[in-house]
């Protein structure tokens, strides 16, 4: 007798049945379970930010999780997480979970590291003392000196050919998104990167460097401040350029307001006496540095300025400029408007 085809046969015949049985019976015992301990436990609205930190073991992200109620079972996810392989593939970092997501759900977003993204959006005119309030409402940053000390720092300015003392002017307004616990030195310089990538739209920036580029900054920078109207910028680049060029103050009262904490509701006489090489009423020439982060319209206008032969401007009750071309027609436009030395 043939005892190998015997067992063959028997293990064929007898042998396989049952262990296909008890793997489909496996199975369906695992989608039982699964149905009852790995579904979403309600529709989404309930929300949950979990936050892995280096040493944090599979268990304890489990725990922190039923406890917060966004899966049904820590022992289930802990056998899920183990039966998949992902005990050790969980990524640091700040997570928004929420309990319409199912135990696998939950698990490809930890392995996967798709981290929470927190936004914020810094508007056009911006001064670095504002930039730096609003990382700080969005816990971006633990302290304000921080920002400022790097935004300082000689080496950090040099490596992106900022020729100033600080990075004023060129941390670019737009919404930006980075997840948490992004270091303060990649999200200015993701500002400072978007600044450069602007300009790139600026058909004249290939050509003008260093100082010469510090100039048309710091021109932008006020024309964002003094402006509300976008189509007018040109039109006071202009006013500005051309009282440069003849040597004459530029008596920018965006300037003065950036001599003080927060921007006052309206200026007086006293203010615009107030001693800084910033006060463009008592100084010729330039300021230092921008006063602000210029749009790209300012900056478009900073680099082409509408030539007129206007060296006045003065703001209107509708936010408009009256624009004069002599000292005579400027007053008279201040007796027909009111006398506005807002911001």
């Amino acid at each position: 007798m043939n005892f190998s085809i015997l067992n063959k046969d028997y293990i064929l015949k007898k042998i396989l049945p049952i262990l296909f049985g008890l793997i489909f019976i496996g199975i369906g015992i695992f989608f039982i379970i699964d149905s009852k301990n790995g579904g979403a436990i309600s529709d989404g609205k309930e929300k949950f930010d979990l936050l892995i930190q280096p040493g944090d073991s599979s268990s304890k992200i489990a725990t922190k999780l039923e406890k917060a109620n966004i899966i049904k079972s820590s022992s289930y996810f802990n056998f899920l997480m183990k039966l998949t392989g992902n005990t050790q593939k969980l990524k640091q970092g700040l997570y928004q979970l929420d309990n319409g997501m199912s135990c696998r759900k939950v698990m490809d977003v930890l392995i996967e590291g798709k981290v929470k993204m927190i936004s914020f959006t810094i508007p056009e005119g911006y001064n670095n003392r504002q930039i730096a309030e609003v990382l700080l409402s969005k816990k971006l940053i633990s302290n304000k000196d921080d920002f400022f000390k790097l935004n300082d720092d000689k080496n950090f300015l040099k490596k992106y050919n900022i020729p100033a003392d600080t990075s004023e002017g060129y941390l670019f307004p737009d919404t930006y998104s980075v997840p948490y616990n992004y270091p303060l030195e990649k999200i200015t310089e993701m500002m400072i990167k978007k600044f450069f990538s602007s300009l790139e739209k600026i058909p004249d920036f290939k050509n003008i460097f260093g100082e010469d580029l510090h100039k048309k900054v710091i021109l932008a920078s006020i024309v964002e401040r003094e402006a509300k109207v976008k189509s007018e910028q040109p039109l006071m680049a202009g006013v500005f350029t051309k009282r440069l060029s003849k040597g004459i103050a530029l008596e920018s009262c965006a300037t003065v307001q950036y001599l003080f904490p927060k921007p006052k509701k309206r200026l007086f006489e006293k203010d615009l006496e107030t001693q800084s090489p910033y006060n463009t009423y008592l100084h010729k020439g330039y300021p230092p540095g921008p006063i602000s982060s210029p749009g790209l319209p300012a900056l478009k206008a900073a680099f082409k300025p509408v030539e007129t032969d206007n060296l006045f401007f003065l703001r209107k009750p509708d936010g408009s400029h009256y624009f004069s071309k002599n000292h005579k027609e400027h007053l008279d436009a201040k007796k027909k408007y009111i006398d506005v030395l807002y911001d």
